[in-house]
């Protein structure tokens, strides 16, 4: 008789066991595990909703930015999301208590799906915390009560501080992203998903076991024309590093952007960007007095060097990069000690890096060094092509960055006079930074003329055109104009390939 009764309670136990995770049940927390772990910037994060949620899934822009959406503002599928999630934790945290064998699968859903939650449950207060971390201790008290089973020997994968970590980056990573980088076509979507990729790889559940402390040994290199923003680019990947979680004292070490160190290689010489980027000691050259700490030695493990215009550089100082790339080792100017480099280095360039390869003026090896993470910025011309309304978006972004939050009429003005002054198809050669300039220029003084009406009624120009000009004038000419883009001799000599003697008596004769 107790044998038969002791099965009995065995079955039902079983049967209990076995509905741990029921075929609904696993559907909805499977989806939500790939949720805490997709790209919110393509459009697997709407697949995944549209998976967990079923009929109850509310279609809306799949493009994130922020002309459409508010980011402070939880979505409705992602409030139906966490209000269904809790009761669903609690009931398979109620069945792993009395639970026999589980799989290691389930298990991963389960503790995946946690992480969800608990980062749905406290991203305002990672928006909001203003440093102080002290609610870690709450978080904390969720992690345990999910993840520290009784009777159950569950350990997670990941360390609670660990995790606390990853969810600030997350949420430092999102809004530098959707705040730098607007407009709602698919270049622009396309971006943003390149850049979350840049940050945390396309493989986040790799990069919080293991890539998380190594990204500083994978270089950046952002290629697209000028004007694209390029450093609004690579102020979000600096900005988005990963940083530890200090859960003694309660604190992040400081925060990456603030270690965010740029070089305009074009506006430098390139004794001086040598001296900016590795450091002199005392009498290494002419004029150092004392020694100086580069870039390279001043940035920290959470910081970043950004060079700006890399296809300037110097084919020597190349050789010198391309040694830290590979050794994370260089000296100062003048210096015999080795030093190390612990941070991240991005490069930014409008050059075709490949052509430059071919023509000699660009090391192969070190391009090779450079690309293994690459970052696309599109032009003005192909965002406006694939979504035309971005135009105006674009305008009232501007100008309200401007002029400030009360800007609506001075919208209306600006996106009117576009229209009635500018061709429909008008391609904005100089991407945003012209499209910035036309607004401050219509909102000063109501008028804009492009580079090329400007230059169409210029008489050098017309001579230019009808084939007027001497080679000498030709030549005084350009080099004007680069030495007024550079404001150096010795940069301008080198860009052109000449004697700076000869090119101060171009410039002065012009």
């Amino acid at each position: 008789m107790l044998f038969a009764f002791q099965r009995i309670l065995w079955m039902a136990m079983y049967n209990f066991c076995m509905a741990l995770l029921t075929a609904d049940r696993r559907r909805f927390l499977t989806a939500v595990s790939n949720l805490a772990y997709c790209n919110p910037f393509l459009e697997e994060r709407t697949k995944w909703e549209r998976a967990a949620l079923g009929a109850e899934f509310v279609e809306r822009q799949l493009l994130w930015s922020a002309n459409v959406v508010d980011p402070d503002k939880p979505s409705a599928n992602v409030q139906k999301l966490y209000t269904r999630l809790g009761p669903e934790l609690d009931e398979v945290r109620a069945r792993l208590a009395l639970a026999g064998e589980v799989s290691n699968a389930d298990l991963s859903v389960y503790e995946e799906s946690v992480q969800y939650f608990l980062y749905e449950r406290y991203h305002r207060r990672l928006c909001d915390a203003g440093g102080d971390w002290r609610f870690y201790q709450s978080f904390l008290e969720d992690w345990k009560y999910y993840l520290r089973i009784p009777g159950r020997r569950f350990e997670p994968s990941l360390r609670p501080e660990h995790v606390f970590a990853c969810f600030r980056q997350v949420q430092r990573a999102f809004h530098l992203i959707f705040d730098h980088i607007i407009g709602n076509s698919m270049p622009a979507a396309r971006l943003r998903a390149s850049v979350w990729q840049s940050v945390f790889s396309h493989d986040l559940r790799r990069y919080r076991r293991t890539l998380f402390a190594r990204m500083q040994d994978f270089p950046t290199l952002i290629s697209g024309p000028s004007g694209t923003g390029k450093e609004l680019v690579a102020r979000a990947v600096a900005g988005s590093r990963y940083v530890p979680f200090d859960a003694v004292r309660m604190r992040f070490a400081d925060p990456p952007g603030e270690a965010f160190l740029p070089i305009n290689l074009a506006a430098l010489s390139p004794a001086l960007i040598e001296s900016e980027l590795f450091g002199h000691k005392r009498g290494a050259f002419t004029g150092a007095i004392g020694d100086r700490k580069g870039w390279l030695d001043a940035c920290p493990v959470a910081g970043s060097v950004f060079l700006d215009e890399l296809g300037e550089m110097e084919l020597s100082i190349q050789v010198k990069l391309l040694r830290v790339l590979e050794t994370r080792r260089f000296s100062a100017v003048g210096d015999t000690a080795v030093r190390e480099f612990s941070g991240k280095l991005i490069a930014a360039t409008n050059r075709d890096l490949t052509v430059e390869i071919r023509a000699g003026r660009f090391r192969e090896d070190l391009y090779y060094r450079l690309c293994a993470d690459q970052i696309r910025t599109p032009s003005l011309r192909e965002q406006i092509e694939d979504s035309p309304e971005m135009l105006g978006d674009l305008l009232h972004f501007m100008v309200k960055r401007t002029v400030g939050n009360n800007a609506d009429s001075c919208v209306e003005d600006v996106r009117q006079w576009v229209r009635e002054n500018l061709p429909g198809d008008y391609g904005w050669p100089g991407n945003y930074r012209e499209l910035e300039q036309c607004v401050r220029n219509v909102l000063i003084r109501r008028s804009y003329t492009p580079i090329q009406q400007r230059a169409a009624g210029d008489p050098y120009f017309e001579r230019y055109q009808a084939g007027e000009l001497k080679a000498d004038e030709v030549l005084s000419h350009y080099a004007s104009l680069v030495y007024r883009k550079l404001g150096s001799y010795e940069e301008t000599a080198r860009r052109l390939g000449v004697d700076r003697r000869t090119v101060k008596a171009w410039v002065i004769r012009a």
